[in-house]
């Protein structure tokens, strides 16, 4: 079965496409769940001390950990031109290594620093890979903040990789998993797909650096996040064919995304239907009392993760919240295909950002709860709007059946945290 991807214009409402001041994290952040992702690599950034702070602080990394990433500094006479970079890149690899023996893969992690300075980290990789001989694999790629968004850094990496995985057989068919889940969430699905008699299935990117699933004409891809558009049209452009499908959150949304593969394998309804059962009920048992404190109350999404479609959707049609705005930085129609036509006609829709007029709507809006970064939540907080962090949904696992009334936890708390602080 051969299910053709193609944009398909489904926007339900208007799209207000702004462009101005933004407030995002950069792709630097990613590193923190592609590090714990894939277990025998190493990210090395190359970059400021900026730079260095931000992953450390992102990562949370505490004095005696030894985590599988880390920065080389680019100082004042790399960034004047008056040192030899790649040198210097050398030896801070030599050193990674030396303390890391057991690494087999090194990603090289651009940065808004390095690609100012037009550093070619693409023939560092195949110099190094060069010198050490094919025992470790160096691959490129950037996680640069400039006019970017932080989940983006993932497909970026993705990205990289998709390019040079093995070449599949012609008659090899196989289920592609494409976007970083939790080990947890990876297991279930497993379970699942094995039940349903799917497979056999691959995980992109895997537990491994090594581990690299071969692609060709044969192959469907689900995508696990909706943010690796890029990484998505690099596989179709090697063969494999894009299945259509919601993302995987809640009970709804994650019962739609295994409907899509089901399709695909002609599997039977009744056995679908037998298999999904018991995790179905689980999932909106778990949802209905987070449902009893969200439903009736307006939300808006400020654009930073990529995720806020699927999750407002989630938001809307399982807990009952009132969508106020959904803006988003990138809106790709192609991978959103199945997402947009389940937002409720005439939703507020925002491509893009421009700080300052967002604020202002959210104020002018007054709503329950926003959805936003970092930086823009303290202040929110202080003018007494609700505010939950957008890189949270990011951290924790929130895909499946059995993590959707954790997902519909982390909009309940904040509004529970102020009922409990109200006097």
């Amino acid at each position: 079965m051969n299910v053709a991807a193609k944009p398909v214009n489904v926007i339900p409402a208007t799209v207000l496409q702004e462009r101005g001041q933004r407030a995002v994290f950069c792709g630097l952040t990613s590193i923190v769940w592609l590090h714990r992702k894939i277990q025998d690599a190493f990210f090395l950034v190359v970059g400021s001390r900026t730079c260095a702070h931000l992953i450390q602080s992102a990562a949370g990394v505490m004095i005696f950990a030894e985590p599988r990433f880390a920065t080389a500094i680019l100082q004042d006479r790399d960034l004047a031109g008056l040192a030899d970079c790649n040198e210097e890149l050398d030896r801070v690899v030599g050193q990674v290594l030396a303390r890391r023996p057991e690494v087999k893969t090194v990603f090289l992690v651009g940065s808004c620093p390095s690609e100012v300075i037009k550093l070619d980290l693409a023939n560092a990789a195949g110099r190094l890979a060069r010198a050490y001989e094919g025992r470790v694999r160096f691959v490129d790629y950037s996680g640069s903040g400039i006019e970017t968004t932080f989940t983006q850094g993932e497909d970026s990496c993705l990205q990289s990789l998709a390019a040079s995985l093995p070449v599949a057989k012609a008659g090899e068919r196989s289920l592609l998993v494409v976007g970083t889940l939790s080990d947890v969430v990876e297991e279930q699905f497993i379970r699942l797909f094995d039940e349903l008699g799917i497979g056999p299935v691959r995980f992109f990117p895997g537990r491994s650096a090594g581990d690299l699933p071969a692609v060709g004409p044969d192959t469907l891809m689900l995508l696990a996040q909706p943010y690796v558009g890029g990484a998505a049209r690099t596989l179709i452009e090697r063969g494999a064919t894009l299945l259509p499908a919601p993302y995987p959150y809640g009970a709804e949304g994650t019962r739609d995304w295994l409907q899509a593969a089901a399709s695909a394998w002609n599997v039977p309804a009744d056995t679908f239907a037998r298999v999904i059962e018991a995790p179905l009920a689980r999932a909106r048992r778990a949802v209905a009392p987070h449902r009893e404190a969200l439903a009736g109350k307006r939300i808006s999404f400020l654009p930073d993760s990529q995720l806020e479609i699927p999750l407002a959707r989630f938001l809307n049609r399982e807990c009952g919240m009132d969508l106020v705005e959904v803006c988003t930085p990138f809106l790709d129609q192609q991978i959103l295909s199945a997402e947009m036509p389940l937002l409720p006609e005439g939703t507020r829709l925002t491509e893009g950002q421009h700080l300052d007029p967002q604020l202002d709507r959210v104020r002018a809006d007054r709503p329950d709860l926003t959805v936003c970064g970092l930086g823009i939540a303290n202040p929110l907080e202080a003018e007494g709007l609700r505010t939950k962090w957008s890189i949270e949904l990011v951290f924790t696992p929130t895909q499946g059946f059995d993590q959707a009334g954790d997902l519909a936890g982390l909009f309940t708390r904040p509004l529970s945290r102020t009922a409990k602080l109200r006097v």
